[in-house]
């Protein structure tokens, strides 16, 4: 019982449907954090709105289709405890607690998410230092002329375009096609997984004032996909 209620909080429904955390996200953000801790069956929900932008709730009397087109974030310790790769080698997690705790999330799931950072945890001389860092104003001012970019030369974002649309605008140089080949042989990586480094490649290519997909681009936007366990 307690299930369906999250379900039902998560993605809607009801007698009389009605739109969840999903839909309510729609054109914002929706944040997750401590992503192994949703049961998997709530995670999975996410996979249709993250795919097409809205979700649909069907009920034994009707149909309702909810707006569903958020920017997703989520976070994640690296392991049960959280200290797997720390400085101070503090986890004591074993390879199959690891293996378990990131199985929570299925790969069709983290194929759908673009970038996968790992963020280390910091040591007491960086934690304290005061480096000065760049500017919220210059990093939406890059932000916005790239999205200008987008705009003028296809008449929408790269994360809408559609795979023939990705053909046209998003083909890297005969360098960054052979970097990505490469990397979908040695990662496995799926057809989804394709579009979406290329569209990704686009972003960094246009964020750095460049025509043409180099593969420099390529090469950053594979690497985003470390975190993959779908390959």
């Amino acid at each position: 019982m307690l299930f369906s209620h999250i379900i039902l909080y998560f993605s809607g429904g009801g007698g009389i449907p009605r739109p969840g955390e999903i839909s309510l996200a729609h054109n914002g953000v929706l944040f997750l954090d401590e992503l192994p801790e949703f049961d998997r069956k709530v995670l999975e929900v996410l996979r249709e709105p993250l795919e097409s932008g809205h979700i649909t709730i069907s009920r034994a009397a009707r149909q309702a289709d909810f707006p569903a087109q958020f920017q997703l974030l989520a976070a994640m310790n690296p392991c049960p405890c959280g200290y797997l790769g720390h400085y101070n080698n503090k986890c004591r997690c074993t390879p199959d607690n690891i293996a378990r705790y990131r199985a929570k999330i299925s790969g069709p799931l983290l194929d759908r998410i673009d970038l996968h950072i790992e963020v280390p945890a910091l040591k007491e001389d960086e934690l304290t230092s005061k480096t000065m860092a760049e500017s919220s104003h210059a990093i939406r001012e890059r932000v916005d002329t790239a999205r200008k970019l987008q705009l003028q030369r296809q008449g929408k974002a790269n994360n809408t375009l559609g795979s023939l649309e990705i053909d046209t605008y998003c083909q890297p140089d005969d360098a960054g096609l052979t970097l990505l080949k490469t990397a979908i042989a040695r990662l496995n990586l799926s057809a989804r997984a394709y579009h979406r480094i290329l569209k990704v490649a686009r972003t960094i290519a246009d964020l750095a004032g460049e025509v043409n997909i180099k593969p420099s681009h390529i090469a950053e936007a594979v690497q985003y996909r470390r975190g993959d366990t779908s390959k």
